[in-house]
């Protein structure tokens, strides 16, 4: 039998920060789904993530109560995904008023509207880490220790988290999803995650940290959106994970992929914490730039980002691609969009997906270890 929730041809379907990279991946997936999308667009962001689709463009300010409830106005469900996602802005206070003030509009919005679901996208930076420093992954479960919210973009999350979970308790269908850390086409910012990337393809990486990441294709974090949608439980948050990677795993992806020289130097984590705290006050606080070497950047650096997605296969028959995979979209997509300089795009020589070493080894030999498999489900 189908569920009360299925998402169906023709329904109108709202979703903020629809041409940011998680948010054109939803909308794609709505779309192949026969839904009409109402796209809202944040006044002066490019919306070429959308060039080519069929959608409702609404461009109006999250902080815009009004605007925001006029473009829910007739919509059967909403995907709050707009979000302020950096690791430093010229203007601090715009992670609280976008994030927080923005979704406070959203939840209102969808509220008058009478929607039949909200999905919050959160994110697992709002998840505590302790354990994973000792190979355990965490879980929507792990609390936080707020002296580990490194950064306003956590902070303001974890309080907009909050105030959806509020909106939940006192009535509004609402289910959260947390991304890990997306890869994949149409990262134009790029966020924080795409910028690895990026930057090991711009020669930038000659070293790495004693760290490791959960990496997920963004194509599989918007099917994992949809999914919660129809079948999430209500107030349920849901983490849309993929493999644990050792940072070192993933650049030797890239170099195997692409045939450009592998990081071999390792950083001590003091010292790319020390040069963070003298670009932070340089480069941020003194001259009001963004820092080269972002404070927040250096401490994720720090930590073990080792998250488990057992919940969502488990709940919403959820399930991700591997990560080899949406590496190497990823790489592929910044070389063939202009963000890798000729001199570099001549040294590439590109492997298919399948010519490299299977997800199970790395490209140096060394065998996986159990981290990789912590997810809790395959």
């Amino acid at each position: 039998m189908e569920s009360p929730t299925a998402i169906r041809p023709g329904d109108r379907m709202l979703v903020t920060g629809a041409a940011g990279f998680i948010g054109s991946a939803v909308t794609r997936a709505l779309l192949a789904r026969d839904a009409e999308v109402v796209a809202l667009l944040q006044p002066g962001v490019p919306s070429v993530n959308l060039d080519g689709l069929v959608v409702e463009p609404v461009v109006a300010d999250l902080r815009d109560a009004a605007a925001v409830a006029a473009a829910a106005t007739g919509c059967r469900m909403v995907f709050h995904v707009a979000a302020v996602y950096r690791f430093w802005a010229p203007n601090a206070a715009d992670f609280y008023d976008v994030n927080v003030g923005g979704s406070l509009n959203v939840i209102d919005a969808a509220k008058a509207a009478g929607v039949e679901r909200v999905v919050y996208t959160s994110t697992v930076g709002t998840i505590g880490l302790d354990g994973t420093e000792n190979g355990g992954a965490a879980d929507e479960t792990a609390w936080a220790r707020i002296g580990h919210l490194f950064g306003l973009y956590k902070q303001s999350k974890y309080v907009a988290e909050h105030e959806v979970l509020r909106a939940g308790a006192q009535g509004l269908p609402v289910v959260l999803v947390q991304p890990t850390l997306p890869l994949g086409p149409g990262d134009r910012a790029p966020t924080p995650t795409g910028k690895t990337i990026l930057d090991f393809l711009s020669g930038r990486i000659p070293g790495w940290f004693d760290t490791a990441l959960n990496v997920v294709d963004v194509d599989d974090v918007a099917t994992g959106h949809l999914l919660a949608a129809e079948r999430g439980a209500q107030g349920r948050s849901y983490v849309l994970g993929g493999e644990n990677l050792e940072l070192r795993q993933i650049l030797d992806v890239l170099a195997a992929g692409t045939g450009l020289p592998r990081a071999t130097i390792k950083v001590p984590r003091q010292v790319a914490l020390a040069a963070a705290h003298a670009s932070d006050f340089v480069e941020g606080r003194l001259l009001h730039r963004e820092p080269s070497v972002p404070l927040e950047g250096a401490r994720m650096a720090a930590t073990r980002m080792i998250f488990s997605d057992a919940r969502a296969r488990r709940e919403l028959g959820y399930r991700s691609r591997p990560a080899i995979e949406a590496i190497m979209r990823s790489a592929r997509w910044f070389a063939e969009n202009g963000y890798v300089s000729e001199r570099r795009l001549a040294r590439i020589v590109w492997k298919d997906v399948a010519e490299l070493p299977p997800s199970g080894r790395i490209p140096n030999g060394r065998a996986r270890t159990a981290l990789d498999r912590s997810k809790g489900s395959a």
